[in-house]
């Protein structure tokens, strides 16, 4: 004869008790990654004794839109068909006619935002300090909080620009140098060093620009994301072997013939500070690593860069249009040209060329 087990209540309800309890610890455990009010672990730098964390003023935003808002109606069929507008890791790739200005507006100016924006005017880089900050008064980020962060060797330099309501600019001394390929090699640690002391207590997002560059056109909430990139304006066309990636393989940026994505350019980084607090602090990691073994990359702090985010894929990538080159022709696909890298005699304001 077979016998059918029969389970005491009590039994029951002492295992559905622990069932709830487990359940409940897994769903906090989770909630607090997902919610980012905290610094998430990356695996490269949480093996490190030199990381640690610190907190931002980071969290998670949901796309929600004022009452009775009005805008033109979304098309799956309609738009560019010229250009790629999303990666194969489903990233956006924002290019004029791929958003609606006025709907991603409602969506981002309630959130009370503040945008961190850096500039290095070292050396004799400061006479394009005046150029940058004026246009940026009138596309970038506007009706935003923007703080501005301009790191110089000359702050009696720093022009007087009139900012809008709601912006403020910030004077950081630094040293100059000698070789502007150790400037550009300071760029990531000072940017590091300044979120940690100053920056996450003061801004949610953060863009670090060149600064001998202008803005042109709208340059607004449609950039923002998580971690965000630019493709270089030089390499959008072309394939990945012909991308002047670092190719030795004893350097910590190196990138093999078969890896790559896109080529990004270094004159703009971008996304929650968060974020690019960590890939500062990596690529700064690294380039101190290849200094050890007196290896300085092709591109300095852009070959790390470039490989940082082959590795850890941004979230947003902005098209070709937020940073052309003034010496370039505008292409067909190049709707509009929002920033750009001015044209300058390098001879006359690097300190080595």
């Amino acid at each position: 004869m077979r016998f059918i087990p029969v389970t005491k209540p009590y039994v029951l309800l002492l295992s559905s008790g622990l069932i709830l309890i487990v359940g409940y610890w897994i769903f906090w455990l989770f909630r607090e990654k997902i919610i980012r009010c905290i610094p998430v672990k990356d695996d490269t730098l949480s093996t490190s004794p030199e990381y640690q964390e610190f907190t931002f003023r980071t969290k998670e935003w949901n796309m929600v839109i004022p009452d009775m808002s009005s805008y033109n109606q979304p098309r799956i069929l309609v738009g560019r068909t010229d250009v790629v507008s999303v990666t194969p890791w489903l990233a956006p790739i924002v290019w004029e006619g791929t958003f609606d200005p006025v709907l991603i507006d409602n969506i981002y100016k309630p959130m009370n935002l503040t945008i961190a924006t850096t500039v290095f005017a070292v050396g004799k880089y400061v006479s394009f300090l005046k150029d940058f900050l004026e246009t940026a008064e009138k596309h970038f980020m506007i009706n935003f909080r923007v703080r501005y962060y301009v790191f110089t060797d000359r702050p009696n330099e720093v022009p007087s620009v009139n900012l809008s309501g709601g912006r403020h600019l910030t004077v950081i001394s630094i040293p100059g140098s000698n070789r502007w390929q150790e400037i550009s090699a300071q760029r990531m640690k000072i940017i590091h060093n300044t979120i940690e002391t100053q920056i996450r207590k003061e801004a949610d997002y953060i863009f670090c620009l060149d600064v001998d560059s202008k803005f042109h056109f709208r340059w607004g909430s449609e950039s923002l994301g998580r971690l965000v990139s630019v493709i270089h304006p030089g390499y959008y066309d072309t394939t990945r072997n012909n991308f002047p990636y670092e190719r030795r393989p004893a350097s910590k940026a190196f990138m093999s013939m078969d890896q790559g994505d896109y080529y990004y350019g270094g004159a703009v980084i971008g996304g929650l500070v968060e974020d690019v607090y960590k890939l500062t602090k990596e690529c700064q990691k690294r380039f101190e690593e290849d200094a050890k073994n007196s290896i300085e990359a092709a591109w300095q702090e852009e070959s790390h860069l470039n490989r940082y985010l082959y590795y850890n894929k941004p979230s947003k990538v902005l098209s070709p249009e937020y940073l052309w080159q003034d010496f370039k022709a505008r292409t067909k696909e190049v709707k509009v040209i929002r920033f750009s890298g001015v044209i300058k005699n390098y001879a006359a304001i690097r300190p080595n060329e």
